[in-house]
């Protein structure tokens, strides 16, 4: 009975990892006893040295991968097709289109804006068509871009120049002076520049 508990402290002495002194006797019982405490007519158990590895040192832990980002929709080329670069306009009195295209074609959630000499003309929408109506005279910037749905510019088109050209109300009289139902109607024959009407008065002898 003894033998079989110590049996466990035996093993354990055979892995320690320092060396130990292991005495056997027989007790009076007739039981093999194991000890590390010297006893009277205890020999001296002679213990093999074990045959011990280091361990191999683990791999390191692979790197994780970072999730390849999402990109970002883009566009090969956006610009102006109507009206053709420094076009002149001479007395539009109709609204003046601007038409633009890109490739690709817009992608959802994105929108096309027309800017008139660095300024928005508009929120912008989904085609890009857009209309300019009195444009005063001189030379105007157009530009196109394309917004995402957060409203950062993803594309612009080049800018392209258009000229306006008007006739001078000074200009138009001298074509075609005002008359005098022209005044008031005509914007070059304003009321305040109408000539005072000559009354007639009739000669009355005096008798």
């Amino acid at each position: 009975m003894t033998a079989i508990r110590l049996l466990p402290f035996c093993l354990a002495l055979l892995t320690g990892s320092a060396p130990a002194e292991i005495y056997s006797y027989v007790d009076a019982q007739g039981n093999r006893v194991f000890t590390d405490q010297p006893q009277d007519g205890a020999p001296t158990l002679r213990l093999k040295p074990t045959n011990r590895m280091p361990a191999a040192p683990a791999p390191p832990p692979a790197a994780e991968k970072p999730a390849p980002r999402a990109r970002k929709p883009g566009y090969r080329w956006l610009r102006i097709l109507e009206p053709e670069p420094d076009v002149t306009l001479h007395d539009t009195a109709d609204a003046l289109t601007v038409t633009a295209a890109s490739e690709p074609g817009l992608y959802p959630g994105h929108r096309y804006r027309l800017l008139l000499d660095g300024a928005a003309t508009g929120p912008g929408g989904g085609q890009p068509v857009f209309s300019l109506n009195d444009l005063e005279r001189g030379t105007h910037q157009l530009v196109v871009e394309i917004l995402d749905a957060d409203g950062h510019s993803l594309e612009r088109s080049a800018e392209q120049a258009v000229h306006v050209q008007r006739t001078s109300l000074i200009q138009r009289r001298l074509v075609n002076p005002c008359q005098t139902a022209d005044y008031g109607v005509r914007p070059e024959c304003p009321l305040e520049d109408k000539p005072t009407q000559r009354r007639d008065i009739p000669y009355v002898p005096f008798l």
